[in-house]
């Protein structure tokens, strides 16, 4: 019963999060579902289903995107993509949930300060693209939290809210196409096709989500899911090992 209603949440927060609720949301993913797995599973199993989730959001958001971004940001996305993956796959459960629990507990840090980041005098370059392309690459790869970079970045940029939204969704999308690739080995197949049933939760997830950005207070709600993500990111921290 546990794994059912689990995985049908998981369903529900990536639905939510390609409906617009954002990186608070998908960064609970791979936490709640370490109580049923481990982390390295954890993080590939949802691929699919993150794909799926894409899909959905590309079709809300097609065309709103600007491909400059993403052609600075998405190769060096790669390459930390493949340095996540070598770590995912080289360390010990153990280390990986405390991995996975500071990665947490710095999602929450972000949320904290992103208000103040476009206050910031900023002028561009190239090397900070980079920067944040290989960092989101390289959290999303160990625990699909690579957001925060991107998005720090992303709201430097001065863009009106749905180009934003539209860039975010198609950066995202291939860089999971890209993890698709890296990480298919990693893949349980019998797994994935045991949670398929699944699948129809993420569309209704984000019909959700974007009707609760109309009506519920994002300020609130975002105090809400920062709550639950400190205390799982403690529990991944302090766990000890099997």
């Amino acid at each position: 019963m546990q794994f059912i209603i689990v995985i049908a949440f998981v369903s529900l927060m990536i639905g939510l999060s390609k409906g617009g609720l954002g990186a608070v949301v998908v960064a609970g993913i791979t936490p709640v579902l370490t109580l049923i797995m481990p982390v390295q599973e954890a993080v590939v199993v949802v691929i699919p289903m993150l794909l799926i989730g894409d899909a959905i959001a590309m079709w809300m958001y097609w065309g709103a995107w600007e491909i400059r971004y993403v052609k600075l940001l998405l190769p060096m996305a790669v390459v930390g993509i493949v340095v996540g993956t070598y770590f995912l796959t080289s360390l010990p459960d153990s280390t990986l949930r405390h991995i996975l629990g500071a990665f947490t507990l710095l999602v929450v840090g972000y949320k904290l300060v992103v208000d103040r980041i476009q206050s910031i005098s900023y002028e561009p370059r190239n090397w900070h693209g980079y920067l944040a392309g290989a960092a989101s690459g390289f959290g999303s790869a160990l625990a699909n939290t690579g957001a925060p970079p991107f998005t720090s970045y992303m709201l430097l940029q001065n863009l009106n809210p749905r180009v934003f939204i539209g860039t975010t969704t198609l950066f995202f999308a291939l860089v999971n196409i890209v993890k698709l690739f890296v990480q298919g080995t990693l893949i349980d197949v019998p797994r994935v096709l045991s949670i398929a049933w699944a699948i129809p939760i993420i569309p209704i997830g984000a019909w959700l989500g974007r009707k609760l950005i109309l009506r519920l207070n994002q300020r609130t709600f975002e105090w809400m899911m920062m709550i639950a993500l400190v205390w799982i990111g403690l529990m991944l921290l302090l766990s000890s090992p099997n």
